[in-house]
C-alpha cells in the first residue's frame, strides 16, 4: 500500500483520520511543520503528501513550492480551513493533485487518495469491462448488412475504444480489439466491393458523400456567410489522428460539426485530392483538362507531381457552379512556407475562401517507410498518433489556427484519404510502366493469383478512372494487404511490411474526417 506524509501543526487532532486510513492499509507519517515535511521528503519516499495550508513558520504554499523543487512529480493534496479564492488559485497554479477544505470527512480523504493513487488501475479495470460489454454488440453490427452511415458510426466506436484502451495499464484487451478491427475491416471491404460501383453509376443508390462531391455538398454552403472560411486539408489524416489532435484545438474553437465522407478509389493524393478540388471524377478531369492530368506517378516528383493544378481545378469548379469567389490556395510542405502563410494572414482575410494544404502527415508516412529511425519511433498506431500530435502541437499550423481563432475566423479541417498499416503481401506481376503504389496497380496484363484479397476492375470507366490503353485494368488490395513482386519477394516484403500505405480499400483509408470549427 501507499506511504502518505501528512503535515499539519494540529496533527494530534487528526488521529481518527490517520487511524481510518491505516485501517484501509495505508502507511501514514505525521509531522507538525512544513520544515519537518521538507526534511522527510528529501530523505524518504512517499506516494502522496497531505499539506495543511495554515501552519506557523513555513506556510503550506511555501512548503508546496519547495516540495515541487525537490520532487516535481510527487502528488500534494492541499488542506485548508479557508475558502479564499486567491489561496485556491495559487495552490492549483502550483500543480496540486487535490484540494480539501476542513472539517474533513474520512471518506472524502479516502476518495482523494484513491483518485490520485488508484485512478489508473480503476479506470483501466472499468474501461476493459466496458469494452467487453460492448464487444458482442460491435461484432453483431459489422456482421450484419449495414449501410454507409452505420459503417461510419461503427468505425468511430472502434476508434473510441482503441484510444480508451491505449490509456489503460492492463493491455490484455488491446489484442482482442485489434482482432475485432481486422474482422470489421474485412466486412467493410466486402461492403465496398458490393456497393462502390453503384454509388458512382446508380442515381438512386443510397450513397455517402464522395471526394468529388465534398466541396459542393459540405463547403460551398458554409461560404454563404460573410466571415471568411478557411479550408484546411491535412494530407493523409486519419480519423484516429484527428481525435488526438482535437483537444489541442478545443481551447480556441467549438466543434460545430464532426462528420465523415468517403474517399474515392484509388485512395491516393493524385486521384482523391484532384477530385476534391475539381468537383468531378478522375476520368472526367482527364477528359476536360488533359493538360492538367498526369497519369504516371513514376515521375521525378512522385505522387505529389500529380497535384500541380489543384488551384486551377478549384477555379474551374467555381466557374461550373457559377460562383464568383475570391479565394486563395496555399500548399505548405516546410516550416518556412508555414511562417510565410502566417505572416500573410491579414491579406487572406479579404477572401471568401482560403484553401491550405498541409503535407506533413503524408511526408511522415513516406519517411516512416524509407527511414528506419522513423519506423522505430512509430512502430504502431499509438506511436504514430503520438508523432502526429507532437507535430501538430509544434508546427506552424497550430500558430496559424490560433491566429484565425483570435480574429474569429471559421475553419474546416479535413483530408483527402487515410492510410492503413500493411502486414500481408499479395504477389503481382506487371510491366515496367506499372505504377509503384503498394496498395493499387494500374496497367495492362497484370498477373496475380490471389483474388480473395484484391478488388479487380477491368472496366475502369465504371469507376470513372482514366485508361492508358484499351486493356488497362485497376487492382486494389483489401484490408491490410499490399502488393509485392515475385523478384526479390522476401526482401521487398521485409522492407514494406508494417508500414503505413494508402491507395487501396480499407476503413482507415476510405472513411475520413470532416470537421467544422467556430472560434470561442
Amino acid at each position: 500500500m501507499a506511504n502518505i506524509l501528512w503535515a499539519d501543526d494540529e496533527i494530534d487532532l487528526l488521529k481518527p483520520h490517520i487511524l481510518f486510513l491505516t485501517g484501509k492499509g495505508y502507511t501514514i507519517t505525521p509531522v507538525n511543520s512544513g520544515s519537518d515535511a521538507l526534511d522527510k521528503v528529501e530523505h524518504e519516499r512517499f506516494d502522496v503528501v497531505f499539506l495543511d495550508e495554515n501552519m506557523p513558520g513555513l506556510s503550506g504554499l511555501e512548503t508546496l513550492a519547495q516540495i515541487k523543487q525537490l520532487r516535481p512529480n510527487l502528488p500534494v493534496v492541499m488542506i485548508t480551513k479557508s475558502e479564499e479564492e486567491r489561496i485556491m488559485e495559487e495552490a492549483i497554479g502550483s500543480r496540486i493533485a487535490d484540494y480539501l477544505i476542513k472539517p474533513l470527512n474520512p471518506n472524502q480523504i479516502l476518495l482523494s487518495v484513491k483518485k490520485i493513487l488508484d485512478n489508473k488501475r480503476l479506470v483501466s479495470e472499468k474501461t476493459n469491462i466496458s469494452y467487453m460489454q460492448e464487444f458482442r454488440q460491435l461484432a453483431m453490427q459489422y456482421q450484419d448488412r449495414i449501410g454507409h452511415a452505420e459503417w461510419v458510426e461503427l468505425y468511430k466506436k472502434l476508434i473510441y475504444w482503441e484510444l480508451e484502451l491505449e490509456n489503460t495499464q492492463d493491455k490484455s484487451m488491446e489484442e482482442i480489439l485489434s482482432t475485432q478491427k481486422e474482422e470489421a475491416n474485412n466486412n467493410f471491404c466486402k461492403f465496398v466491393l458490393d456497393n462502390y460501383e453503384d454509388w458512382l453509376n446508380d442515381p438512386n443508390a443510397d450513397k455517402p458523400i464522395l471526394s468529388h462531391q465534398l466541396m459542393k455538398r459540405k463547403v460551398f454552403p458554409l461560404m454563404k456567410q460573410t466571415e471568411p472560411l478557411f479550408f484546411i486539408l491535412i494530407d493523409n489524416l486519419r480519423y484516429d489522428q484527428w481525435k488526438v489532435v482535437e483537444p489541442l484545438l478545443t481551447e480556441f474553437f467549438t466543434v460545430e460539426e464532426e462528420s465523415s465522407y468517403y474517399s474515392i478509389l484509388p485512395t491516393t493524393t493524385g486521384f482523391a485530392r484532384n477530385s476534391i478540388f475539381a468537383g468531378i471524377m478522375p476520368s472526367e478531369i482527364e477528359k476536360q483538362y488533359p493538360n492538367w492530368w498526369v497519369n504516371d506517378e513514376n515521375t521525378p516528383d512522385g505522387e505529389e507531381g500529380l497535384n500541380k493544378h489543384e488551384e486551377d481545378l478549384l477555379r474551374k469548379q467555381f466557374e461550373r457552379n457559377r460562383m464568383q469567389v475570391k479565394f486563395s490556395y496555399n500548399k505548405i510542405i516546410n516550416q518556412n512556407q508555414g511562417k510565410t502563410l502566417i505572416d500573410n494572414l491579414p491579406n487572406l482575410w479579404k477572401n471568401h475562401l482560403n484553401v491550405v494544404v498541409f503535407n506533413f502527415v503524408d511526408m511522415l508516412s513516406h519517411a516512416r517507410t524509407d527511414m528506419m529511425m522513423i519506423k522505430e519511433l512509430a512502430p504502431d498506431e499509438a506511436a504514430y498518433r503520438s508523432i502526429t500530435k507532437s507535430w501538430f502541437q509544434h508546427s506552424p499550423i497550430m500558430d496559424f489556427l490560433q491566429r484565425i481563432a483570435e480574429k474569429k475566423g471559421r475553419i474546416i479541417i479535413t483530408t483527402d484519404h487515410g492510410m492503413t498499416r500493411v502486414k500481408k503481401p499479395v504477389k503481382i506481376v506487371g510491366y515496367r510502366e506499372t505504377n509503384t503504389n503498394l496498395r493499387y496497380k494500374q496497367g495492362k496484363n497484370l498477373g496475380f493469383d490471389d483474388n480473395n484479397h484484391i478488388y479487380v476492375c477491368r472496366r475502369p470507366e465504371r469507376l470513372f478512372l482514366p485508361k492508358l490503353n484499351v486493356s488497362t485494368a485497376y487492382v486494389f488490395t483489401l484490408g491490410d494487404y499490399f502488393f509485392a513482386y515475385p523478384n526479390n519477394f522476401n526482401q521487398y516484403v521485409n522492407m514494406y511490411r508494417d508500414t503505413f500505405q494508402h491507395g487501396g480499400v480499407s476503413i482507415e483509408e476510405m472513411i475520413i474526417p470532416f470537421v467544422f470549427l467556430k472560434p470561442k
